[in-house]
């Protein structure tokens, strides 16, 4: 024999065995072996001769087999069932112990087998009570043809019911392990999607805060050398709004970074305080530093205290519109209005346009991003060029008692 053969009947039984842990093979080898050891313990003391010993032997050691394999491999278990029972049928044994690994089969395929198994262990329950009451039927032989079709009868049914139980508690047994497995995945897709959604948020901050930092020390560099040689004094103060701005600007980084940490290792997202309105005389100060002239109007003003999420949304919008402005602005005077109504906030920033300034359909990661703040708290943002000047405007809904951090 060819040595690749025995390699090859092992590659096509593959498919037909499934991943068990070398613990549950286990068990099923010790399962299998005291099963063989007790069907032989129940049978061999009265059997007479030799032949009748070996036939009931084989038909011990297919059920053992059958057994054994029930949880490895389903079909090859069921297989090897219907084997031994039609063997011990065809040469006549008696109903014996060792049929009991017949229930344990039928319990495998419904619970392990494939969709092809699951069926095929349904109809071996019917065809069972069928070869059950047809190899019973022989006591039955020299009685009334009533009292041998209502014996008949009873056999089968209470054939069919126990092996029906058996696939039966197979079939439940699969269904609370999938539901099982599919709680397990449904978890595991939340989980990805809240960490996706907190990367999103820390890109989105990031940009902001890096973007923001950048264009204020971009211009106060820019003026501290026009002024170095004129005004000192100038060149010095635009020197300490770099230097306070990159601090800031570094701080924030920092805190975002561990918020980003935290989150890989499935730690609490949220690990500092997220700016909110208290912040933005701050965020106005960094920008008329820069040089740029600004004129905030607020009315009217908020009543009471606004959710943090829209808090969050107006700052990153206002910081995202007026880094844009020292990018892309005429160095003409800014306009922000913030309008707190009962049930919505009204932002909208004015500012000139360069003539090689920002396009006019709105293309930047800058305004995707303002647009997104906007729509993450059910809001949306327009941003357009109205003549001479170029105009973001954003309306965000207030819910009351919406005090989510949201990013």
């Amino acid at each position: 024999m060819d040595e690749s053969t025995p390699r090859r009947w092992i590659d096509q039984l593959q498919p037909l065995i499934r991943p068990v842990s070398q613990t549950q093979w286990a068990i099923d080898s010790v399962a299998g072996l005291l099963f063989l050891a007790g069907s032989g313990l129940f049978l061999f003391r009265t059997l007479d001769g030799p032949a009748d010993v070996i036939l009931t032997g084989i038909t011990i050691l297919l059920m053992a087999a059958a057994l054994m394999t029930s949880r490895v491999s389903p079909p090859i278990a069921l297989t090897t069932a219907w084997v031994g029972a039609l063997f011990q049928m065809a040469t006549g044994q008696s109903p014996m112990f060792a049929n009991t690994a017949i229930f344990v089969v039928l319990f495998a395929t419904a619970a392990y087998g494939s969709r092809l198994v699951y069926w095929a262990g349904f109809v071996s329950t019917a065809l069972g009570a069928v070869a059950i009451t047809l190899y019973l039927a022989a006591p039955y032989y020299g009685v009334t043809l009533r009292d041998g079709v209502l014996n008949a009868l009873l056999s089968f049914f209470a054939a069919l019911f126990a092996l029906a139980l058996s696939w039966t508690a197979g079939a439940l047994f699969r269904s609370v392990v999938r539901g099982r497995q599919v709680r397990i995945a449904q978890r595991a897709a939340e989980a990805r999607a809240a960490t996706e959604e907190e990367r999103g948020r820390i890109a989105r901050d990031m940009h902001d805060v890096v973007a923001h930092s950048l264009a204020v020390v971009i211009a106060q560099a820019d003026g501290a050398r026009y002024a170095a040689a004129a005004d000192p004094e100038a060149a010095t103060r635009a020197l300490t709004t770099i230097s306070q701005t990159s601090r800031a600007a570094l701080s924030d980084v920092r805190l975002l970074l561990t918020q980003l940490r935290h989150s890989q290792f499935g730690e609490s997202q949220q690990v500092g305080p997220q700016p909110s309105l208290a912040d933005l005389e701050q965020l106005y100060a960094q920008v008329r530093a820069a040089g740029v002239d600004l004129r905030v109007d607020v009315d009217p003003a908020p009543v009471g205290t606004p959710p943090t999420t829209v808090q969050l949304a107006v700052y990153r919008i206002l910081q995202e519109g007026l880094t844009n402005t020292l990018r892309h602005g005429d160095g003409g005077p800014v306009d922000v209005g913030l309008s707190w109504l009962p049930d919505r906030v009204g932002l909208e920033i004015r500012n000139g346009i360069r003539a090689d300034g920002r396009p006019s359909d709105g293309g930047g990661h800058g305004l995707i991003g303002m647009r997104e703040r906007a729509q993450l708290v059910g809001g949306q943002l327009l941003a357009a060029p109205e003549g001479g000047t170029f105009v973001v405007r954003a309306t965000l809904p207030i819910q009351a008692g919406d005090d989510r951090i949201d990013g």
